[in-house]
Formats: structure tokens, sequence, C-alpha cells
């Protein structure tokens, strides 16, 4: 009796040393990495009268992040090609995507590579089908289609469309007929989920390299969403995603609507327009075209800065003569957490996405 016991007691002894033994040789939990790449800032500087102010050079402005002074890295102004200024990367510098951007001998990014991540110009459409637009959606699609046309200086366009699911309707690419065909294949839906909607275009541009642009077409409010639009601008802002939005009167009389898009697009530096016909919502694609065309591209590699959490970014012009000019950019934006790390990442394995 006492030697079965003996044996019952190590069949039951032998999984629980099994047990320990393999939490013992378990790895360590994945460490939590903050990178902090290229900050892209898209800056649009206007007089007193709302024009244009153009010719400046990158020494008339000043860049602080967290009232850090920060040193440009590149410069462009409007349509020309960004331009890399001199000592403008630091040493061991990351670039942003693709991760596998290769260093020079000294550890610098190099300026053609440098040149290609803040190059080129991406914009997104996002067009609402809900059925607040069955009465005048023919006129937006053609309001829309115009937009696209007159696009000659951006790289690459997407045409979304929204009413409670988004639909890719024609991905990011050069052909512009692709698109307007993208525009003409939609159809009305049923209600607008509009903040749900907007963050799925968020997180795809997020991806991108260079200048990044959401154009919004909205009809109405939003009435089906369960992502709140201060989510939403929060990840436009620490992507540098700018956002503009076309709306119409519909929403311009609902205070929740007209405050959320007015705070929404000011936070990520770009502008909100209500429109009362069709002629007003083509006046305000062409605004927005004009205002893309007018835009500083700057960028910065961040000074050593122990804050962990959101970075105010302040822009200014260091002459006095420049004193009356208005800025209008991103106000700041959150770290981008990465959850793992390479090292504990197999290389049969993709890489996790850090949004």
């Amino acid at each position: 009796m006492l030697k079965r016991l003996f044996v019952f007691l190590g069949f039951v002894a032998l999984p629980l040393f099994c047990a320990v033994s393999s939490l013992g040789q378990e790895s360590a939990p994945p460490s939590i990495n903050v990178t902090v790449d290229l900050v892209q800032l898209n800056v649009a500087v206007t007089d007193h009268k709302g024009n244009y102010i153009t010719g400046l050079r990158p020494e008339d402005f000043v860049i602080t992040e967290d009232k850090i002074p920060e040193k440009i890295a590149t410069f462009g102004e409007g349509d020309e090609s960004v331009r890399v200024l001199l000592g403008a990367a630091p040493a061991g510098a990351k670039p942003s995507d693709p991760p596998t951007q290769s260093k020079n001998s000294s550890g610098n990014v190099s300026e053609s590579e440098l040149t290609s991540l803040v190059g080129g110009a991406n914009v997104f459409v996002l067009f609402d089908t809900s059925n607040y637009m069955y009465r005048g959606f023919v006129f937006a699609q053609d309001a829309i289609a115009d937009f696209v046309r007159s696009l000659e200086k951006a790289d690459r366009i997407a045409l979304y469309s929204y009413s409670r699911d988004l639909s890719r309707a024609a991905m990011l690419t050069s052909d512009r007929a692709q698109v307007l065909r993208g525009v003409r294949t939609t159809v009305a839906g049923d209600d607008a989920a509009l903040y749900n909607c907007l963050l799925l275009t968020v997180k795809d541009a997020a991806h991108l390299t260079g200048r990044k642009v959401i154009v919004v077409f909205s009809n109405g409010p939003d009435n089906a969403s369960m992502v709140p639009p201060e989510e939403v601008a929060e990840l436009a802002q620490s992507t540098g995603t700018t956002i503009y939005m076309v709306s119409t009167q519909q929403a311009h009389l609902e205070p929740i609507s007209n405050a959320v898009f007015q705070r929404m697009t000011a936070a990520t530096g770009g502008k909100v327009y209500f429109a009362n016909n069709w002629k007003d919502e083509q006046n305000a694609f062409a605004s927005i075209r004009d205002d893309l065309a007018h835009l500083y591209s700057l960028s910065y590699y961040p000074e050593p800065n122990p804050n962990r959490g959101w970075r105010t970014i302040t822009v200014k012009l260091r002459n006095r003569q420049h004193k009356g000019y208005h800025i209008r950019t991103r106000d700041g934006y959150r770290l981008q957490h990465s959850r793992f790390s390479t090292e504990n990442v197999q290389p049969s394995q993709p890489l996790p996405n850090a949004q």
C-alpha cells in the first residue's frame, strides 16, 4: 500500500515539476520601446486678411517642442521639392517608415534617404455616402471629381466612402482615372459613422511617409460611431496627418458637430468649410487645393526630451516684421509606442504594428 502511495505521488509531482521548469525557461516579457522619428509639419502662414505669405526661409522659423528649441532638418515651400539642410540629421537618428532604412558610415541618415522620407504628397478623400446625402449626392460627386482632377501636384490619391462602414473605393494611386471611377461608383448608404471611418483612414495614412492629408466631405452629423472624435484627432496629430473638412449647413447648425469639426481640423493644422450649396462645395475644395499649394514643409529630429507623453509643438516666426502673421499647424503629438522590440521577435515573424 505504501509503495502504491509513493508511485501515485510521483505521478502527481512530475507534471508540477515540468510546469515549474517550463516557467523557469520562459523568456522575459517583451520590452516596450518608444521610438521618436523625424517629426514632420505642414505649416500655413497667412496675414490678417488670410492671404498666404510666400518666400519665407528656414531661418525665419523657430520651432520648439515642450519649449526645447529644435533644429530644422528639411524645408520646402508649396509644390517645390523638399530640401535637406546642412547638418540636418543627428548621429544615430532613426528614420521613420520603412524601418529598414540604412545609415551611412558616420551613423547619419543620408540626404537621399532623408529626402525620401519627407517627399511626396498623399491625399485621402473621405466621402459621406450616408442617408444624409440622398438629396445632393450627384452634386457632391461632381465637386469631389473636380477636386481630384485639380490635384496635379499630389503624388497619390485615394477615394474612400463611408456610411455605417468604410469602403475603400480606390486605394492610394497615382492613376486619377481609377480614383474618378471610384467616385462615380459610390452609392448612398444608411447611418453615418464618420469618426469610426475617419479613424480607419488615419490609420491607413499613418504608415506612409511624406505629406499626409485627409479631405472629408460630410453632409451631416455623426449618428453611428463608437469612437470619440478626440481619439481620432489625437492619432491624426501624432501621425502628422492633416484633416480638412467640407460640410453642409446641416452639420453647421448642429452645435456639437460644428464644435467638433472646428476643433479637429484646427488641432491637425487643417481647416473646416460649411457649404450652403454645390457652388460653395466647389469653392471649398478649391480653397483646400490652394492651401495645399502654399504650405511650408518643415521637419526636425527631436532633441533629447524625457517626456514620454504628449509633446507640445510651437512654431513661430523670428523677425519682428512678421509679428502680425498667423501660423497654422498641428500643435503636438503623442509618442507612438512599439510594444515589442526586435530582439523578442523571431526573424520568421512579421513585426507587429506599432500603432
